[in-house]
């Protein structure tokens, strides 16, 4: 029986370190994953995020700190934690020649409990791969396979580390889909990624990650919405107009011409749309489009540290 109450965090991380020689590489992390969310490591390549998966899963002992997976410590008590987790780490090392459906009834029979190979390779949507070679699959397909064998024991808890890293966009939007359907079925999940637009459409809550400690958690729309950063309102009018004097409408913290598009930029949207189109209107000028781009945690991430996320 688990030990893991009604409420209770599916995961929890306490202060932990980790030092590799000269190099800490998670300082200090803690946060708890909540029963049924995803939940998002974000940072560049380097920041601790493998590092922090790996002693959650087990597979490395920290310094100092602790972890509890559905209540259990990975260390102590090994064989409680691999009966309520699933892991698909960024490459998954099989047989070349290995088939698909063989992969996956070779993994579950190591595991009582079990999804069906037929229900797993329609999750991932390789039903016409079932008997195609490992190494004939392409990047996209090994890595939906890799999320398929991390479900095979149908566990509480899934870590995937990096899972779209190299993938094309088509890929990339495959298996964001089976992230979808696996949330769809309640389960827990942990999601590391540098892809910002990936931790905004997937996470319901992000921890973003810098040289081993976090620096931001919460929400992509709270942290977004905490942020010094700004919107842009890019439009086109019919004819030419002042730049200067859209510096002067209300809410406008800059404006810039580029050709025949016009940019302003603001903390309100709402606000600075109505008193442009008023100014606009006052003025006679007659409005042609107009777009919002809003500020993403590539913003937040570089208020925060002063460098891009892939830097």
């Amino acid at each position: 029986m688990s030990p893991v109450g009604e409420g209770s965090p599916a995961v929890l991380v306490e202060d932990l370190w980790k030092r590799y020689g000269d190099v800490e590489a998670v300082r200090g992390v803690s946060f708890t994953v909540r029963r049924g969310e995803i939940f998002g490591l974000l940072g560049p390549n380097g920041a601790g995020k493998t590092t922090t998966v790996e002693i959650i899963e087990g597979m490395r002992r920290p310094d100092s700190g602790q972890v509890r997976v559905w209540g259990y410590d990975p260390l102590a008590q090994a064989d409680h934690v691999k009966r309520h987790i699933g892991v698909a780490l960024q490459s998954t090392a099989l047989p070349d020649k290995i088939k698909v459906r063989e992969a996956l009834k070779l993994f579950a029979s190591f595991y009582p409990r079990r999804i069906p190979v037929g229900e797993l390779l329609q999750l991932v949507a390789l039903q016409e791969k079932a008997e195609s070679i490992f190494d004939t699959l392409s990047g996209g397909q090994q890595q939906r396979l890799a999320v398929a064998l991390a479900l095979v024991n149908d566990p509480d808890v899934i870590i995937l580390d990096e899972p779209t890293a190299g993938l094309d966009p088509q890929a990339r939007r495959e298996l964001h889909e089976v992230i979808d359907q696996m949330r769809a079925r309640g389960k827990t999940i942990i999601l590391t990624t540098h892809y910002i637009e990936e931790a905004e459409k997937l996470c319901d809550r992000v921890a973003i990650i810098d040289r081993g400690k976090i620096i931001a958690l919460d929400t992509p729309r709270r942290l977004i919405a905490r942020s010094r950063g700004r919107s842009r309102i890019e439009f086109r009018t019919a004819a030419p107009i002042d730049v200067g004097a859209l510096r002067q409408i209300p809410f406008v913290q800059k404006a810039a011409q580029n050709e025949e598009e016009y940019t302003v930029w603001t903390v309100d949207v709402p606000r600075t749309v109505v008193e442009l189109i008023k100014w606009l209107e006052s003025e006679n000028h007659e409005l042609l489009d107009l777009h919002v781009t809003r500020p993403t945690l590539e913003d937040v991430f570089i208020e925060l540290t002063g460098r891009s996320i892939d830097r």
